[in-house]
């Protein structure tokens, strides 16, 4: 599964300013504020010398890297591996298995079951899994009650290293336009089902996608 929340995208306004910076052609810009529904509108011209320009590939489109994108996102480690691929200008703030597996007993909403069609699908090996982790975090805690420090801490090392990559993460990721665009072209037709439906949730839910899905000529 792959769940992606509170979504923020911020200066369309400055990037497409600058886009106009090496012709000098600003007066020929025909983007707003709506201030009534407080968002950017991209103008028709605006518009087609930015997709001009996206097509064109990344040494013409630099524009892109400064429409900032932030969300919260929660995948199983197995989609992080892969996603974490694009690091340029990228920040991800995640929670922390450091800090918070053992201190709790584990649920199967703690990870990514479901198959290719979205049913979840928790099958016997993933029941023993469960059962076998919350028994080690038991005795974790009890070795960290009674003092006994490493023992605790090896019990502790055992059980981040035997959780299944089906683990989830969440995370707040911050990075911008151009990254999308890497992450959408290389992995709209991925097996992994997580990165088509993230791929989906951009053609959706980002405003202008077709800055990100219009393919370079």
């Amino acid at each position: 599964m792959i769940k992606v929340e509170n979504l923020n995208v911020l200066n369309f306004d400055g990037a497409l300013r600058g886009m106009r910076n090496p012709l000098e052609s600003w007066d020929k810009s025909d983007s707003y504020w709506d201030a009534e529904h407080k968002n950017y509108i991209i103008g028709e011209n605006d518009m087609k010398l930015a997709l001009n320009l996206t097509k064109a590939g990344s040494d013409h489109s630099k524009f892109l890297r400064q429409i900032f994108v932030s969300m919260d996102i929660t995948a199983p480690m197995s989609w992080w591996w892969d996603f974490d691929t694009y690091k340029v200008s990228t920040v991800r703030n995640s929670t922390s298995r450091m800090h918070k597996l053992g201190t709790r007993l584990l649920t199967f909403n703690d990870f990514s079951l479901d198959d290719e069609t979205g049913k979840t699908n928790i099958t016997p090996l993933r029941e023993y899994v469960l059962k076998d982790l919350n028994e080690r975090i038991l005795k974790f805690q009890e070795l960290k009650k009674e003092g006994k420090t490493e023992e605790a801490m090896s019990m502790w090392r055992d059980i981040v290293f035997d959780s299944p990559q089906s683990y989830n993460f969440k995370s707040t990721w911050t990075g911008n336009y151009e990254i999308m665009r890497n992450v959408y072209r290389a992995r709209k037709n991925h097996k992994q089902r997580e990165f088509r439906d993230f791929c989906q949730f951009i053609e959706k839910e980002f405003p202008y996608s077709e800055l990100i899905t219009t393919p370079r000529i």
